[in-house]
């Protein structure tokens, strides 16, 4: 007859208990996420001298920042807010907080692609019978003047960046929407006097490399792209504003 000892049954089941939270630790450490070095929203550090350049936007923008801050080494402090811009409802919200309390010479930005999105009650993309869009043209045109007008206080060079195009097929987006908002920002863009950084025409000839089939987003080439266009139009305006200062 078998007689269990009551020291060993609790020293096998410390051991036992000891090798399963040793499992678990291993398993939650090989499941832990790394973050990437070059990573959009990483928090740079300022090299002293070189302008600092703030980039707004959605996910469109997240995925042009790295690029961007490449070909703008050693020519510019490239900062991006630490989160998906969203809608002007987002930023009317937010603003005052991804600005903070320092100086910016540039603020390059974009909001539109989440505005002209069809969302239903419960805030789900879907069709334009099911819902209706996350903000109309009208208040559209109102929040960005009002967005416009926080910027300007900044002192900033201000870029705004046309919203890149829908195609047809992408879920809760209808294709030539963003054309049509992008006519309602730059009629306001004009009465504010701000830069233009068309990314829609710059895109649009090569969408079918560099956009996803039945999506708003791009693919590394795309991005990549774009960044270098963000770029340059941003290298055009410290330019502009360094002539000035030299004459």
């Amino acid at each position: 007859m078998f007689i269990r000892h009551p020291l060993l049954v609790l020293s096998i089941s410390l051991i036992v208990s000891v090798n399963l939270v040793s499992a678990q630790d291993q398993g939650a450490k090989k499941k832990k996420p790394q973050k990437r070095a070059n990573s959009p929203m990483k928090q740079i550090t300022d090299v002293p001298g070189l302008p600092r350049v703030l980039l707004i936007g959605d996910s469109i923008s997240i995925g042009y920042t790295v690029a961007t801050r490449e070909a703008l080494k050693g020519k510019a402090n490239v900062h991006r807010i630490p989160t998906n811009g969203g809608p002007t409802t987002r930023g009317l919200t937010e603003l005052d907080k991804w600005l903070g309390t320092s100086k910016w010479d540039v603020i390059h930005f974009n909001w539109g692609l989440h505005d002209l999105k069809y969302m239903d009650a419960k805030g789900t993309l879907t069709t334009i019978e099911k819902g209706n869009q996350q903000v109309g043209p009208d208040q559209y045109a109102k929040n960005l003047n009002t967005l416009i007008n926080r910027l300007k206080k900044t002192k900033a060079k201000l870029i705004f960046a046309t919203t890149t195009p829908v195609v047809v097929g992408t879920k809760g987006r209808i294709h030539g929407d963003s054309k049509k908002y992008n006519q309602i920002a730059l009629k306001v863009m004009k009465s504010q006097g701000v830069a233009i950084d068309d990314l829609y025409s710059f895109i649009l000839p090569t969408l079918k490399t560099h956009q996803l089939p039945k999506n708003v987003h791009f693919n590394q080439q795309g991005s990549q792209a774009l960044g270098k266009q963000v770029a340059d139009s941003i290298l055009e305006t410290l330019s502009k504003d360094r002539n000035k200062v030299g004459n």
